[in-house]
């Protein structure tokens, strides 16, 4: 079944992901993060703008992969997005799950 989300309506699939990363939008990024508890900071944006830039090159994302980017380390990605850091930060990204998370 589709979710519709009410602030800006855009199509997710059945585990709340964008259908559609290109219609992602910064007030949808924080509608998401607000119902995962999370008030988006300056390095929250970064974190998602660099996922939001590895989705459109193509690359297969993993937890190493962001903590390699030279952004956060693994530890604090895990502070930044508690719960399933790869996968809380690529919905509020607006991307697919990544393969590597189950």
């Amino acid at each position: 079944m589709e979710t519709i989300l009410s602030a800006p309506l855009l199509a997710t699939n059945e585990e709340g992901y964008l259908k559609n990363y290109t219609e992602w939008t910064e007030e949808w990024a924080c509608a998401i993060a607000a119902e995962h508890n999370i008030d988006l900071t300056a390095k929250h944006w970064e974190v998602l703008q660099w996922l939001r830039a590895k989705q459109a090159e193509g690359v297969a994302l993993s937890l190493r992969k962001v903590g390699n980017s030279g952004i956060v380390d693994i530890k604090q990605l895990y502070a930044l997005f508690p719960g399933g850091p790869l996968k809380i930060s690529s919905k509020i990204a607006g991307i697919p799950k990544p393969a590597s998370c189950i």
